[in-house]
């Protein structure tokens, strides 16, 4: 008799953008990075088959087959190897829960004769669309059909329904219509950037608005930063010449900081953080700017360009064209004291939304709707102060997830609260050990502890090196790749984070462990319990802890936000091989060009997360939303829009002078 079918879940994070992916598939399967290279079947079955984009993967790398009543791996003679729980194998039979990697993919393997299986569904915490905070108990926001909307429902139903609107139109609803040349939606970073460059480019205060939920254009930022443990006096992991303040990085943030230390009479700290910028990363450690001081900074540059002036509160409920080359930009600036929504049209438009949701792992979101408890089980990126408030008083235990830059500073800042109370345990879950760092070419990451080091989240020549030119010219199918052998779960290779780490190993107040997730409950002391399956299905390994802290990281899919949604529905905007907007190298979105006979062509440009995929990796750092503003503006200066100059020598010189005296630039 015929064994029952068995099927494989195969579980990973895409190397490049983070997105957790769990599909089953039937036996046998093979994996590699050319599908057209893998046979179609394996002793007479039909072969399952797996890209991993990386060149890190071989064309057909490996293959899992079942052998008797034993599932195998086996290393088709890859380059890089097969590793089973760290250790390489050129063939090994596997058990359920056990880690396949290959190349910079991390698998889980999990068994299951269950055909009608469903995959567990990714899980967020919202950013409240009236607060602009985290809110762990909101909804997808939903985008409601045109035809289900009520005749007093703001956007009217005719200009959801139609994909071009007359200035008419707009005028007839009866609400306030601003015209306006340029506007930038989203008003954090990324739009202050982009208004900074046009200001600094000759456009005026006037001709200049910004939409967004919070007048200060660092608020969401400097709010997580808290919440995920980076205070003021911290540091970020960003370049010293990364200025959101400054086009030209100069003076860069350790020039500033040395001089600051001077003047205050701290002169060895002067000379430390000058040797640290040029020693890095061989004889020092990176510098980075503290928190206080780029915050500090932007101030300073939003009141030199008038930020405020051009700045309107309020939430983009939706964007059409106008019939005269132009975009609509409907509105809500209603707030508690008044109800109020109103038209903004512009004729060139720039989209840096951010992030419309934090990652939440999908069996911690299933704890919380279960049992309500919102202070046992806490994301890194929410308000979770209260976690380290109560370890400071009566001591506890934490289990951490996640192994990135985010999970270092809450190890940290835990170890921090065992200075006040040494009655504390962390457990760190990772999903499976870190035999060896990612590689491209003849360079590897470093790897200790299973975490990979790496000083900023790609590496630095992605910024504006080779890496940098490789992927501008690339082929939009071939970047991908490029992202995959770059990019990854990485933490700064602090010598403090590494000393923590150590210590914590030795004195066995902090452990590693690994495994995957079945799912989270809640034992009869009201204490959190993870259940693992153990490997063979011969059981569960339970770990339990007092709080379980999730440090995963952000999402920045386009199908989170609804604003986007609907533009990609609206507009059939392409998307990337990611998921992430398609933009040209210029980072225009050139389906939403609005073109009018005897007019100027309305444009629309894009930055940050939403643009992985493209022309630059760094997107959503300091200096990738600087470089996308540079490519957009300098497009627009080319088809002399709307008064934006060259940035010429000339001008960059007066202009640069204009900052140092804090000079309006015009």
């Amino acid at each position: 008799m015929n064994p029952q079918p068995l099927r494989l879940r195969l579980t990973w994070n895409d190397a490049a953008t983070g997105d957790r992916r769990s599909p089953i598939f039937d036996l046998p399967i093979a994996l590699g990075r050319k599908l057209e290279t893998m046979p179609a079947t394996i002793n007479g079955q039909r072969v399952s088959r797996i890209a991993l984009n990386s060149s890190q993967v071989s064309r057909f790398h490996s293959v899992i087959a079942r052998e008797g009543d034993s599932i195998v791996v086996t290393d088709t003679g890859s380059r890089n190897g097969t590793f089973v729980n760290g250790q390489r194998q050129t063939r090994c039979v596997l058990a359920n829960g056990d880690m396949l990697q290959i190349g910079p993919y991390a698998i889980g393997i999990s068994f299951t004769v269950n055909a009608t299986e469903t995959q567990s569904a990714s899980s967020y915490i919202y950013f409240n669309p009236q607060t602009n905070l985290p809110d762990p108990a909101i909804l997808p926001p939903p985008v409601s059909p045109p035809s289900t909307r009520g005749k007093g429902e703001f956007p009217p139903v005719t200009f959801l329904q139609a994909s071009e609107v007359t200035m008419r139109s707009l005028e007839a609803a009866g609400m306030p219509v601003e015209e306006i040349d340029c506007a930038a939606v989203g008003g954090g970073l990324g739009s202050f950037i982009w208004v900074d460059l046009l200001r600094i480019c000759g456009v005026k205060i006037d001709r200049i608005a910004v939409l967004g939920m919070e007048d200060k254009p660092y608020a969401r930022y400097r709010r997580l930063c808290l919440n995920s443990q980076i205070p003021l006096h911290e540091r970020l992991r960003s370049n010293s010449d990364s200025c959101p303040d400054n086009i030209w990085g100069w003076p860069p943030y350790a020039l500033r900081e040395a001089w600051q230390e001077l003047l205050k009479g701290h002169f060895g700290v002067s000379v430390t953080v000058l040797w640290q910028v040029f020693a890095e990363p061989t004889f020092a450690e990176t510098y980075t700017p503290k928190a206080g001081n780029v915050f500090d900074s932007i101030d300073r540059e939003a009141a030199r360009i008038g930020w405020h002036r051009m700045f309107r509160y309020g939430r983009v409920r939706g964007i059409r064209k106008t019939d005269d080359g132009r975009y609509a930009i409907a509105y809500s600036r209603s707030n508690a004291d008044r109800r109020e929504h109103a038209f903004l049209v512009a004729k060139y438009l720039h989209l840096a939304t951010g992030y419309p949701a934090i990652q939440f792992l999908p069996d911690l979101q299933a704890y919380r709707e279960k049992t309500k408890d919102f202070e046992s089980v806490v994301n890194a990126y929410e308000n979770h102060d209260s976690v380290y408030e109560k370890l400071e008083a009566k001591g506890g235990s934490v289990l951490v997830r996640g192994r990135g830059i985010v999970a270092s500073r809450v190890v940290q800042r835990i170890y921090e609260a065992r200075g006040r109370n040494r009655d504390i345990q962390v457990l760190h879950l990772m999903r499976s050990p870190k035999p060896q760092g990612n590689k491209f070419d003849r360079a590897q990451r470093s790897v200790e502890n299973h975490y990979e080091f790496q000083p900023f989240n790609w590496p630095k020549a992605c910024w504006g090196g080779e890496l940098r030119v490789l992927l501008d010219n690339a082929k939009p199918e071939f970047r991908p790749q490029l992202l995959t052998d770059w990019g990854g779960t990485t933490t700064a290779q602090r010598s403090d984070w590494r000393r923590i780490v150590r210590e914590g190993l030795s004195q066995g107040w902090y452990q590693i462990t690994f495994g995957e997730v079945e799912r989270v409950d809640r034992d009869s002391q009201n204490r959190t319990v993870t259940y693992i399956r153990e490997k063979g299905l011969k059981g569960q390994i339970q770990l339990e802890a007092d709080f379980i802290i999730d440090a995963t990281g952000l999402d920045a899919k386009v199908k989170t936000s609804p604003l986007l949604d609907d533009l990609v529905v609206q507009y059939n905007l392409s998307l990337n091989q990611l998921g992430r907007l398609s933009v040209q190298n210029d980072f225009e979105l050139l389906e939403l060009r609005n073109s009018v006979p005897d007019r100027t062509q309305g444009r629309v440009y894009a930055a940050g997360a939403i643009t992985l995929g493209g022309p630059y990796a760094p997107v959503d750092s300091f200096l990738g939303l600087q470089y996308a503003a540079l490519r957009s503006v300098e497009s627009l200066a080319k088809i002399r829009s709307s008064g934006i100059g060259q940035l010429s020598a000339g001008r960059s010189l007066v202009q640069w002078l204009k900052w140092i005296f804090n000079r309006s630039p015009g």
